[in-house]
């Protein structure tokens, strides 16, 4: 038996150098990131039968991506993705399931097509002097909700439209403001609010005459920005209201977080009305019940405070009553969506490094997992049909979409969009394990070998550090922070989801406030030692720490209380002086909820883990990236840290790119920020194995 073992030892290793070997075969690299289609937003037919979706190429000459249309028949077996329409998003089928509506910037600005769902020649359904945000068609297919940014002293769009042409013609360039937002995100604001109008669909197909605004005297954006969608505003089940989320801006909107629940006639007969006001924290993403005598809803408890629990809320529309639905469960869910017949709630949520689907009883709110591991974006249920369709994703697989049934059972991926891109790409293994933290309390993190890993052999190390701080490196296939591109040049990966993280109960996520620079710290320096004790394929004299946004600050201050291990830094849109921070940043709720409160009120809480305060410790060199556009964190915290890094003679890179926010999204700056990233590390720490010594092959036996 011993010698066929051995036999068999000799093969299995065989086998795999000659897969490693294997002609074509390359680790995967950013050019392979950059070029991969992206899936996204899945719609059902009524009859659940058809899926359309949105697919995402790369034109990389043209320097963006390409969207198009696409459906697959469910129900035909071996039938494969068809092309509908190009240079379109956002699809929603019609309520008859003849037609797919989408938006589309063909006819100059953005606006609201339709397309038979069999194929044919658009319909351009609205045309209107501004661009469509989002939309949201009624119950019964008459009439259709949409949002579009306007001046609210305005009385129609032609008026919004001649003001922004005047300002366009005008040669004086400057703006004044009278109070904050001046920026937010990525943007500059220019006076209009993002309101939510009413049209109705004529026998055509089109829609005639000017919309209603139904959000007239909201002093808000609908949806939310930057990144609110149509998830934010709902028709009731018969289409005659309307529910949205708001929060009302007056001067406090940069630090409140006080979003509320109105409801408003269809028609605008009457104005708004707030259904959560008793609440001071986030009210957010409601949700009526088929039979309209409930509203479901996610709010929050803390006010101010982002990343704060949502709980799913029950609200009695005849009485105005609300309870909360799954007080015992400590998840807080980042979207909702219920069932035909109002007895299920369906929710995405982070989930120990997962972000797995749930389902939720509307009666006795307990929760069931529909679909484990991985990562689940968009999703949806089919009225009355026994399936789910949902985007997935993991560390080693771009999303595609899956079916899943409502119990759970029967997990299956429909398409395979990037199969042909990546079957020539060799990965690293995801290997998961767990620790003792800070005050010995549990904390989970990963490594991912390199993607021709020999496990005689040991490797440098990329020390991610994520971003948040309330956020996680989860299972979940990324865009920017890949650790596929280091593991495809021959880096090993660690990264830790320290206290703070999202996905390990709310108590976990609320420990970091006010204490940015000592649990986490505790949680890295164990959870480096627990990797390098546990994987003796991680070279610990070669490693070098990145991170981005709050981990960027990380970076900048273990430059100055923990830079013993590291040979490098990478630092991406860092907090170098928290006391700047709170002054230049755009929403203040995130900074004063941190610190305790605004900076002149505290500035003690925000000097304690300052990393400017740190810089005659800087010894290790860093490469600093920070962009024009990123209003979230400056540009100067960046600038700063460089000019101390050069008067300090530590060797140093900064690269900034003019036309990017607090991410870096275009191609071919993706592909640069990558480019320069890697030859920082292999300037430092170059990705050639060191050889140990080989095992014995007695001691590698079970």
């Amino acid at each position: 038996m011993l010698k066929q073992a051995f036999v068999a030892l000799l093969v299995s290793c065989a086998w795999g150098t000659a897969l490693a070997a294997a002609p074509g075969m390359h680790p995967f690299t950013v050019k392979d990131l950059v070029m991969l289609k992206r899936v996204s937003d899945p719609h059902l037919s009524p009859d659940g039968r058809i899926v359309v979706f949105t697919e995402r190429r790369t034109d990389y000459a043209a320097d963006k991506g390409v969207h198009s249309l696409w459906t697959l028949d469910l129900d035909r077996a071996g039938a494969q993705p068809m092309r509908l329409v190009d240079r379109a998003s956002s699809p929603r089928f019609s309520r008859d399931g003849s037609r797919v509506y989408f938006l589309s910037s063909r006819s100059g600005r953005t606006q609201l097509w339709s397309i038979p769902t069999q194929g044919g020649t658009p319909l351009q359904v609205t045309d209107y002097p501004l661009s469509v945000g989002t939309y949201r068609l009624s119950p019964d297919g008459m009439h259709v909700a949409l949002t579009l940014d306007v001046f609210t002293d305005c009385k129609d769009l032609a008026c919004t439209r001649k003001r922004l042409d005047a300002r366009k013609a005008d040669q004086a360039t400057g703006v004044l403001y009278t109070k904050l937002f001046v920026r937010h995100w990525d943007t500059w604001a220019d006076g209009r609010r993002s309101q939510l109008f009413v049209a109705q669909i004529g026998a055509d197909g089109r829609v005639h005459g000017a919309p209603v605004r139904v959000s007239r005297g909201i002093d808000g954006d609908i949806p939310s920005r930057p990144f609110g969608d149509a998830g934010e505003y709902r028709f009731s089940p018969h289409g005659a209201r309307l529910y949205f989320g708001v929060r009302i801006a007056g001067r406090s909107e940069p630090w409140s977080t006080n979003f509320d629940i109105y409801t408003v006639p269809a028609d605008g007969s009457t104005p708004p009305r707030n259904l959560t006001a008793a609440n001071k924290a986030w009210d957010a993403w409601p949700v009526p019940s088929p039979d309209g005598k409930w509203l479901y809803y996610l709010a929050q408890k803390v006010p101010g405070f982002e990343s704060d629990r949502f709980a799913i809320m029950k609200m009695n529309l005849a009485s105005g009553k609300t309870e909360e639905l799954d007080p015992d469960w400590d998840r807080s869910p980042g979207s909702l969506s219920i069932s035909s017949d109002g007895r299920t709630l369906y929710a995405t949520a982070d989930d120990e490094g997962q972000h797995p689907l749930f389902a939720i009883d509307t009666g006795d709110g307990s929760v069931d997992k529909l679909v484990s591991d991985g990562s689940v974006a968009g999703y949806e249920r089919a009225l009355g049909i026994d399936r789910i369709v949902l985007v997935r994703s993991s560390l080693t697989a771009p999303g595609d979409l899956y079916t899943v049934r409502t119990n759970g059972g029967g997990l299956t991926q429909v398409t395979h969009v990037n199969q042909a891109a990546l079957a020539t790409v060799r990965m690293g293994e995801p290997r998961w394990f767990t620790f003792s933290g800070w005050n010995d309390e549990r904390v989970q993190g990963y490594v991912v070998t390199p993607a021709d890993f020999d496990s005689d052999k040991q490797y440098p190390v990329a020390f991610i550090i994520h971003g948040g701080p309330q956020g996680a490196m989860s299972n979940s296939w990324s865009y920017r922070w890949n650790p596929q591109t280091y593991a495809g040049q021959g880096y090993a990966v660690v990264t830790i989801n320290f206290h703070g993280s999202t996905g390990y109960g709310q108590k976990f996520t609320d420990s970091i406030s006010r204490d940015w620079g000592g649990k986490p710290l505790d949680d890295l320096k164990a959870g480096w030692k627990a990797a390098l004790d546990r994987y003796d394929f991680l070279d610990g004299g070669r490693a070098c720490a990145l991170g981005a946004s709050y981990g960027g600050y990380m970076v900048y201050w273990i430059a100055g209380v923990w830079n013993t291990p590291w040979k490098c830094f990478v630092d991406h849109d860092g907090v170098f002086d928290t006391r700047m921070m709170y002054y230049a940043t755009d929403e203040l709720w995130f900074e004063e909820h941190e610190n305790g409160g605004p900076e002149y009120r505290n500035p003690a809480a925000y000097e304690k883990f300052n990393p400017i305060r740190h810089v005659a410790d800087w010894r290790v060199p860093m490469l600093v990236v920070h962009s024009s556009h990123d209003y979230r964190i400056p540009l100067t915290q960046g600038l700063a840290a460089f000019t101390a890094l050069q008067r300090r003679g530590i060797p140093s890179e900064l690269l900034t790119f003019p036309d990017e926010n607090h991410w870096v999204l275009k191609p071919h700056n993706s592909v640069q920020w990558h480019d320069t990233v890697n030859a920082w590390l292999k300037r430092w720490i170059p990705p050639v194995p060191k050889e140990q010594k080989k095992k014995g092959f007695f001691s590698r036996l079970p």
